[in-house]
This record gives structure tokens, C-alpha cells and sequence, in this order.
């Protein structure tokens, strides 16, 4: 079902839904005012009015005047010149989400392009044809967006097909002529903070599924190592405010409902170790940290973010040359979600060395089978001991980088883009440990020593894992089932357990009823993970 961008600005959950694939349509509203802004433009350059990026240069050229025959050169040589990305290319969902956050920028009507600039993005999206997006390279947010722009004056590169084809050539197939830019039509494609706003929204879609996934998946430790459910009691966890905690209180005792395991197991411990016991204060803070970070990004989504922006009627056209293209709130909100998202990771790794751990697991070493001979997960364990290390690496702040750029003229960097893009490979590291936790705890089901039933959507659960990776007996690669235990957190739906506050993207029921029946599907036992793979990735 297609986003509509109308009169109200998209939210997160509308830009990861365009990222996964979804069209994005321009209502004629939002097409109307994206005309009138560049009748403000066209009436600024006629005026002389003096405008930052229109008739002068930018950056630290910001006062050298550029008269009107040079305006269409300006245009088009700020793509070559800021064209500097470098390193692996981002992938199409990354892509996506930042040309529909740019789009999304345009139709607030204050940037100046013509129709056909917008449309030509949207016909990009459209044929799936999208350019090539070097990762690194950005301090804030230019880089991205002129790589993306390249591609509509026919320069560049892009991927049609699974082929990696010129700018020209990309255009030649959806039958289009290379644009020739006009007046600021250069600096709004390369401006504001659509790279990192898009950027965001799909870590907010990962991390949110991975937070499903890492609490079932806690539960499944949880009962094979025997905890007290009074960890979970509803009216010990309300004595402390916090909404995802909470939540996550709830879906606990709904994942181990009716579990024989915990039963046979009440009142042997007075207390549990911090990695049991504190499920919902760990994974409840991140998920309060979520929902803090999803109203920032609806921010600025919402917020114009050129530099500069017009404004006012053409018969008195206005030009703001300020800072909103700064993005400070978001490079926080990014930091602080990928803090949230390590540490939640990291306290699956100390669940995971319990599993395996006998001293403490009343399970086979390592869940091996026979010991000696083999060794099971010890070595895994390893591999999520060094992706927590790595991920608590990348969680330095992005933000407090600082540097100096462009002669002085901008002086204080907030490194937005890669505060984001750190995010999204804490996100990635942190499904990895939690996917090797899953396999590990369905092999703890395997081994258990008491002889009790599962809960029932523990069991499900551990259904679903045995219906891809068969149980670890040493006789093949390990790292195997780890990339498809990944593959089953990262591009199926988790199991169907209560989340309060989670919704559909406004105008776009059609998910969300396709996201419940496949949260249900998800559920049964033994479904395959590829069956929910292309209708998981739009949730």
C-alpha cells in the first residue's frame, strides 16, 4: 500500500515502511506547495534579493556573489564538489529511507526545487533504480544526498536489477533526460537532515523488532536457567515509573505463562543473578530510551530543516539563511539509543554465558553433547563477548566529535549522519549476540534435566528455531545457524506477545493488519523464517 505524503509530514514508521519497499506518493497538496516554493525562488533570484546557496556561494563562500548566468553552474557543480562519499555503499533500505525523508522535507513547501526534481526521486523509488551511496564521509548530512542527487543530472552511479549501471544509463532505462538544475536546486538536494532522519527511522524499525525478539528470547534463558517469576510480579515492577519496564513486566509473564519448568522451581532462590532478574529494567529502559528517540525523529521529520528557507508570498518573498540544518536533537537521540541497544545486548551475553556455563547452568558444559569431544557453544560465546566489546567501541558519542570545516565558517560539528549510521551497526552486533542467546537457549531445551513442559510460547518458539536449525551435536559450522538464527531476528516477525503503544503508520491500516497476521503466523510452530521474510521487513 503506498505512503501518502499529504498535508501532514510522514512519520518514522512511514519512512522504514517506504525503505522496505512501500511506494511513496506526493498528495496534490504537498505537490502544490512544493510549486509555490519555487515561485518564491524564482521571485528571489529576479529581485536580487541576496540568499545564501541561490546568489552566492556556500560555506565559507557564503559572501561571494554569483549572478544570475552562474546560478544553474553553482547548481550543479555543489553535487560534484560535495560528491565525496567513500567507503562500501549503504544498503537499499538505507537508501530509501533517506531519499523518502528528503521528499519529505521538500513537500513542507520552504525548499525551493521544481516538481520535476521531486518527481524524479520519486521515480527512482519507484523503479527500485537507486543510487549509489557511499557510508562514510559525512560530518552532518552533505555528502549522502549528492550522491543520491547525481543520479537525476545523470552522473553517478546506480543498482537497477541487482547491476551496478552509470547515472546516464539509470535514466536512459526509465525512459528520463538528465535534469539541468536551476537556482538553489543544487544546495536544497544536498541540504537539511533527511540523510540522518532516514537513517534513524529504520534504526527505531530494527531496534523496535529486535527489542521484541531480545524479550522472548530472555524468557527462553530465563526458564531453562530456573528464575523466580516473582521477578516479574505486576505490583512489585508499578512501584517504579517507568512505562517500558512495565511493558516489558508484561510480556514476560505472558511468555511464561503456564510454564511447568518455573514452577517445579519456585522458592529454590531468593534471588536471581541481575541479568534474570533485571529483564525489565534493562530492556524496559531501552525501550523508554525508544520512544523518546521515535518523538525526536517525528520532530524532525515535521521540522523544515533547509538552509536557507523561503518563505512569504512572491509579491513579498522572504529568505531565512540560519541553522536548521543542524541536527544536534537527533544526533543525541541517536547516541542514546545506541547506548540503550549495547547495553541490552550486552546483558544478553551475560545470559548466554550462564547457558553455557555449568557452574551455574546445571546443564552439560556448554551445552555439548558428549564434553570433551565437544565443545558446543563455548566458542559462540566468545563471538558475543567480542561484539560486546565492539559495540561499546562504537557507543562513544558520535556527538561530542566536534571539528572545524570550511575555513572557520562552520565550527562546530555535531556528526548527525554517523552518529546514525553507528546506531544502525550497534543494532546489527546486538541481533547477532541475541540470535546466538536463541540458539543457545533452544539447545538448553534440548539438554534440560527437568522433566516439565515449556511455556507454551517458549515452546512455540523453540519449535520455530528447530524448524530451521536442527540441535548442535559439533557436526557442522556453528557460524551457520548463527546467520540464520540473525536471519530469523532480523527479517521475520517476533513472537506475538503484548505491546502496548505500538502502532501502524498513520494511513496505512493495510500493514497493519498485514503485520498482525504475520505476528501470528510467526507464532505457530514450525514456521519457516523465510515464509515471513518479505512481509517482516514492512512492519
Amino acid at each position: 500500500m503506498a505512503v501518502i505524503r499529504s498535508d501532514r509530514p510522514l512519520d518514522w514508521r512511514q519512512i522504514a515502511a517506504i525503505a522496505a519497499g512501500e511506494p511513496l506518493e506526493l498528495s496534490a497538496g504537498a505537490r502544490s506547495r512544493i510549486a509555490a516554493a519555487r515561485v518564491l525562488v524564482e521571485q528571489i533570484v529576479e529581485r536580487g534579493i541576496r540568499a545564501y546557496g541561490v546568489n552566492t556561494g556556500v560555506g565559507a563562500l557564503c559572501d561571494v556573489i554569483v549572478s544570475p548566468s552562474e546560478q544553474r553552474s553553482l547548481s550543479r557543480n555543489i553535487l560534484m564538489s560535495h560528491a565525496v562519499g567513500v567507503g562500501a555503499p549503504l544498503g537499499v533500505a538505507e537508501t530509501r529511507a533517506i531519499i523518502a525523508a528528503a521528499l519529505n522535507n521538500f513537500a513542507h513547501g520552504h525548499s525551493g526545487i521544481r516538481l520535476e526534481v521531486a518527481d524524479r526521486l520519486v521515480a527512482l523509488l519507484d523503479a527500485d533504480c537507486l543510487p549509489e551511496v557511499p557510508a562514510f564521509g559525512s560530518v552532518g548530512y552533505l555528502s549522502h544526498m549528492a550522491h543520491i542527487a547525481l543520479v537525476c543530472i545523470g552522473e553517478g552511479h546506480a543498482r537497477h536489477g541487482g547491476e551496478r549501471i552509470t547515472g546516464a544509463e539509470a535514466l536512459r532505462r526509465l525512459g528520463l533526460e538528465p535534469l539541468v538544475l536551476e537556482a538553489k536546486e543544487g544546495l536544497s538536494l544536498i541540504n537539511g537532515t533527511p540523510c540522518v532522519t532516514g537513517l534513524a527511522a529504520l534504526t527505531l524499525a530494527r531496534a523496535e523488532r529486535l527489542l521484541d525478539w531480545t524479550d522472548a528470547v530472555a524468557a527462553m534463558s530465563f526458564e531453562n536457567l530456573r528464575g523466580q517469576l516473582a521477578a516479574f510480579d505486576a505490583d512489585s515492577l508499578s512501584l517504579r515509573v517507568s512505562p517500558g519496564l512495565n511493558v516489558v513486566g508484561e510480556r514476560m509473564r505472558c511468555a511464561l505463562a503456564d510454564s511447568g519448568i518455573l514452577a517445579a522451581a519456585v522458592g529454590q532462590r531468593t534471588q536471581d543473578p541481575l541479568s534474570m532478574r533485571t529483564i525489565p529494567h534493562v530492556h524496559g529502559a531501552a525501550r523508554d530510551v525508544l520512544s523518546a528517540t521515535a518523538d525526536v525523529v517525528n520532530r524532525e521529520l515535521a521540522s523544515i530543516t533547509d538552509n536557507p528557507i523561503v518563505a512569504g508570498t512572491p509579491d513579498a518573498p522572504r529568505v531565512y539563511s540560519q541553522a536548521h540544518a543542524v541536527g544536534a536533537s537527533i544526533a543525541l537521540a541517536m547516541d542514546s539509543l545506541a547506548t540503550a541497544i549495547a547495553q541490552v545486548a550486552a546483558m544478553a551475553e551475560r545470559r548466554l554465558d550462564r547457558l553455557v556455563n555449568p557452574l551455574v547452568s546445571g546443564l552439560p558444559a556448554f551445552l555439548a553433547q558428549p564434553g570433551g569431544t565437544c565443545s558446543g557453544f563455548m566458542i559462540a560465546q566468545y563471538t558475543a563477548a567480542s561484539l560486546v566489546a565492539q559495540n561499546r567501541r562504537l557507543a562513544a558519542p558520535a556527538s561530542l566529535d566536534g571539528g572545524i570545516t570550511s575555513g572557520l565558517q562552520e565550527d562546530h560539528l555535531c556528526h548527525a549522519t554517523p552518529a546514525a549510521l553507528k546506531a544502525l551497526e550497534i543494532v546489527d552486533n546486538a541481533g547477532r549476540i541475541v540470535a546466538i542467546e536463541l540458539l543457545a537457549a533452544a539447545q538448553a531445551y534440548d539438554l534440560q534435566t527437568i522433566d516439565a513442559p515449556r511455556a507454551p510460547l517458549t515452546d512455540a518458539l523453540w519449535r520455530r528455531v528447530r524448524s530451521v536449525v536442527p540441535v548442535y551435536h559439533d557436526d557442522r559450522p556453528l557460524a551457520d545457524d548463527m546467520a540464520a538464527a540473525f536471519r530469523l531476528i532480523a527479517d521475520t516477525a517476533p513472537p506475538l506477545l503484548p505491546n502496548p503503544g505500538k502502532s501502524a503508520p498513520a494511513g496505512n491500516h493495510a500493514l497493519d493488519t498485514v503485520s498482525r497476521a504475520t505476528l501470528a503466523a510467526g507464532d505457530a510452530a514450525g514456521k519457516a523464517a523465510n515464509d515471513l521474510h518479505l512481509v517482516a521487513r514492512m512492519v
